[in-house]
């Protein structure tokens, strides 16, 4: 994994702003602190921070490609898992290669079909290639990296942190459409949307042409309704190949990998499918100080994690790593999650990932983890439970009214409600999932609003805090091939005797426990200890002390401030299944911080 950074303007000569994007470019070296390099001229600046994992020696980039008599410059952040096929298949062609790496293979493979390529790979990307004076830059099926980008006055400035283009920009804009994103919707954000004005997220299964005048921006994969004909037994072996597929082709590194552990279905079938080609595989879970003491079980989270990581590390002899997090840390590091993630995220679900990748880092740059597939097999409530799969709205914000009810009367004019609604409707109409099964029918709606939304804040989550510290997460269920093939599995299978995941667990049932077969889904867990709600509710009440704190311009302070002071009644969460009171001060807390850190000026 990498960071990237492009400015390119047609009109001017950017060499005059050398200096400014070599200080750009710094900000982004948590991501790559093993190199970095930079390619100038008179309309285009690139810059490349590298996280070396594969071709250690040789892979630098920008990387240079002259074929016929084109000269092609990439800068990329990913892995491209296939890269061994398509150099094979790139040499059948009469294609040449000079070193080892996938960052070659990936830009030979767009000399060869332009952007047709992009159906032929599997991995996990973004790049930005420079030819002919045009820009052409591109973003994964499924979103796991991410890419940013600004166009104005015919400057074109991509990134993959916000923060750089922020520097380029000087200042911190927030407008009306950011406010109803981050008090509507957030931490979800809009596919293609960020909080800040004129800045925008390339969205997953994107690409960018730029040519100096005429920005085109297309889709070039979707997910397509078919019929699915295979009897349930046939279905669970497609399962078994298509992940065991994914997993296998993910351990392709020249540096040791290691797999997240939480005793959970899907990180536990990681562990099991890489200890069938790695010996005594590294493993990391994470736990909080006194969490036997003050754990209690609620509707998405029934058990503790531990009994059931002993069973995976006694079956698979994993090098087990138990990383325990205290919960003054996990506070203390909402700030640099905060940076990390450029925007108020997941509050301290964001911090303790940061913290638990901080560990991670100590001895291994790449781990596997299980995020994606809850979103992918029907894992979450909402898939099942007909109160939350009949909303005509976002499952997992489920009380829009408990949100407007804070907010001062200057931002309840901006009707945040009815933005919420179109923006769940406009997702509906870009779905092919209509079918004759209401069931069907409604397990593709979910499955498509969970990779579009719910899955995406999930995956800017596991990306900015692991690459804070340099570590490359990949993620073997963000599959586009077993995306499609689930997209159309009856709803029946997936659901098999009223049990979530059923098809999932039936293909790696000789490969579990008993135990965690049968473990019912738990969510990544959270502190379950007082010490974090007091501690919280102290500091979040303090900053009301601070008049030229932003939330302020946003909340009737004193609506607020009874909220703090009762935020143990809460019964909805604000966000998903974790962002209860104590998660949501925790949120309330990182907006305050983001307003004074990045001086964000509103526009209302």
């Amino acid at each position: 994994m990498c960071g990237i950074l492009c400015l390119y303007n047609q009109q001017r000569n950017v060499l005059d702003d050398c200096g400014k994007f070599n200080k750009m470019l710094h900000l982004l070296d948590h991501r790559g602190p093993d190199d970095m390099r930079t390619y100038f001229d008179q309309h285009v600046l690139l810059g490349h921070c590298r996280l070396s994992i594969i071709d250690l020696k040789g892979g630098m980039q920008p990387l240079e490609y002259t074929y016929q008599d084109i000269t092609y410059r990439i800068i990329f952040n990913g892995e491209i898992y296939n890269m061994n096929e398509l150099k094979k298949h790139l040499i059948d062609l009469g294609f040449h290669f000079y070193s080892q790496s996938d960052s070659e293979v990936l830009l030979v493979s767009f000399i060869a079909y332009k952007e047709k390529c992009l159906n032929m790979l599997d991995g996990i990307f973004s790049f930005v290639i420079s030819y002919e004076n045009k820009i052409f830059a591109c973003r994964d099926h499924l979103g796991v990296k991410p890419l940013f980008y600004y166009l104005k006055d015919d400057d074109l400035v991509i990134s993959s942190e916000i923060k750089a283009i922020l520097m380029y920009i000087g200042k911190c804009v927030v407008d009306k459409t950011g406010i109803k994103e981050l008090l509507g919707l957030g931490p979800s954000l809009s596919p293609g949307s960020t909080l800040y004005k004129d800045i925008y997220s390339l969205r997953p299964a994107h690409y960018l042409w730029f040519d100096g005048e005429h920005l085109m921006i297309e889709r070039y994969w979707s997910l397509q309704k078919k019929a699915h004909l295979k009897s349930y037994e046939e279905t669970v072996q497609d399962v078994r190949f298509l992940v065991n597929k994914s997993i296998q082709r993910q351990l392709l590194s020249d540096v040791p990998i290691s797999c997240m552990l939480s005793g959970g279905l899907d990180s536990s079938i990681i562990t099991a499918i890489s200890s069938q080609y790695v010996n005594h595989i590294s493993t990391y879970s994470i736990d909080y100080l006194d969490q036997d003491k003050y754990f209690q079980p609620y509707d998405y989270q029934l058990t503790k994690d531990s009994d059931y990581i002993d069973l995976m590390v006694n079956r698979y002899h994993s090098h087990h790593n138990n990383v325990v997090l205290s919960q003054k840390n996990l506070i203390i590091f909402l700030k640099q999650s905060l940076m990390a993630r450029d925007a108020p995220g997941m509050a301290d679900i964001d911090s303790s990932f940061l913290l638990f990748c901080k560990e991670i880092k100590r001895n291994h740059k790449v781990v596997l983890s299980g995020e994606c597939a809850d979103e992918i097999f029907g894992g979450y409530p909402w898939f099942y439970k007909k109160e939350l799969y009949s909303l005509d709205s976002f499952p997992w914000i489920r009380d829009v009214d408990q949100r407007l009810e804070l907010l001062n009367e200057n931002i309840k004019k901006l009707n945040i409600k009815e933005y919420v609604q179109s923006k769940y409707y406009q997702s509906l109409n870009e779905i092919d999932y209509l079918d004759q099964s209401f069931y069907d029918t409604n397990k593709r709606k979910m499955i498509y609003l969970n990779i579009e939304w719910f899955m995406q804040t999930l995956l800017t989550r596991s990306d900015s805090q692991s690459m804070y510290n340099a570590v490359e997460l990949r993620v073997p269920f963000a599959s586009k091939e077993i995306v499609e093939y689930m997209y159309n599995v009856p709803w029946t299978y997936m659901f098999k005797d009223q049990q979530e995941k059923a098809v999932l667990r039936d293909a790696f049932k000789d490969f579990l426990p008993q135990g965690i077969y049968n473990r019912k889904k738990n969510p990544y867990p959270k502190t379950h200890s007082p010490f974090f709600l007091t501690y919280i509710k102290n500091l979040l009440l303090e900053t009301l002390n601070d008049k030229n704190n932003i939330l302020y311009q946003l909340f009737d302070i004193k609506k607020l401030k009874h909220f703090i002071e009762n935020s143990e009644s809460i019964e909805v969460p604000w966000f998903g299944q974790l962002m209860m009171g104590p998660q949501l001060l925790a949120y309330f807390y990182q907006i305050y911080m983001w307003g004074k850190i990045y001086h964000i000026e509103l526009e209302l």
